[in-house]
């Protein structure tokens, strides 16, 4: 139960993840929808955090499911419930509209043909003006790929030859895992322009928001403090100054992880 009872954990990412885009009172009355819940985890946190709304977990392991609502059950929520997806990237029949869409450390591990497939299909059960969050995603193009291979440049290469290099060098790759493999493990992250690129093919365009509460002004203020568990703060503090800098010179945020809110136009 550690993940979602501990505050410096999971509750801390969610915290700066939501709340540094919207305000808690937002949300009252509110549905949220959240996809890829797994074991519950990251909706129990939710539970907590937003107690007046009905919120709806989703994922495609029954057995994930089933703990799930064992946690739910423990900690006597009774705004929550769970529904099994008929598979990675659909959603179940009468699933409904939903004011908020939540995928918490899920985007990464989808598939691109996934990604294509159901990430509109989400986008048409939030409502106009709703916000989609995806948050502890790493980002596709950091010089280093921090959460797969811990190798520099590697998403910077060809399929093929990123494929064959961390076979070579690194300690978390066996000499069998296949590209899909890598993938299913998210060693390509994500992109704002991928995501603003699927999102674009919908009739209601993406509106890619920035985090401007609890002392924020960005996303790389949204970074800072969702990593201030790791450690070593003057390090960060001098980074966070060398990304402010880079952004300012070329008008680009680059930062290790993407916590994104994404707001649907309205009608």
């Amino acid at each position: 139960m550690r993940r979602d009872e501990d505050p410096r954990e999971l509750q801390h990412i969610l915290k700066y993840a939501i709340l540094g885009y919207v305000s808690e009172d937002s949300f009252d009355g509110k549905r949220i929808l959240d996809f890829g819940c797994g074991s519950g985890s990251s909706t129990a946190v939710i539970a907590r955090m937003f107690p007046n709304t009905e919120i709806v977990g989703v994922d495609f392991n029954n057995d994930l499911l089933s703990i799930a609502r064992l946690r739910a059950e423990h900690y006597g929520f009774n705004n929550v419930t769970f529904v099994l997806s008929p598979g990675v990237d659909n959603l179940p029949s009468e699933l409904g509209s939903f004011d908020y869409v939540i995928l918490s450390a899920v985007y990464e591990h989808l598939l691109p043909s996934e990604r294509e497939t159901l990430l509109p299909k989400l986008w048409l059960h939030l409502k106009p003006g709703g916000i989609m969050f995806i948050n502890q995603t790493y980002y596709r193009y950091f010089p280093i790929e921090s959460h797969t291979t811990r190798l520099p440049l590697i998403n910077y290469l060809s399929d093929k030859v990123a494929l064959r290099l961390v076979r070579m060098f690194s300690s978390s790759v066996g000499p069998d895992d296949t590209w899909e493999t890598l993938l299913r493990k998210g060693i390509r992250g994500a992109s704002v322009k991928e995501i603003s690129s699927i999102l674009n093919t919908t009739s209601q365009k993406p509106i890619f928001l920035e985090p401007e509460r609890l002392g924020m002004r960005d996303r790389i203020d949204l970074w800072y403090q969702l990593s201030s568990n790791a450690g070593l703060m003057t390090l960060r503090k001098f980074f966070v100054c060398c990304l402010k800098i880079l952004k300012k010179i070329t008008g680009s945020t680059i930062t290790p992880s993407l916590s994104l809110a994404i707001k649907k136009s309205p009608l």
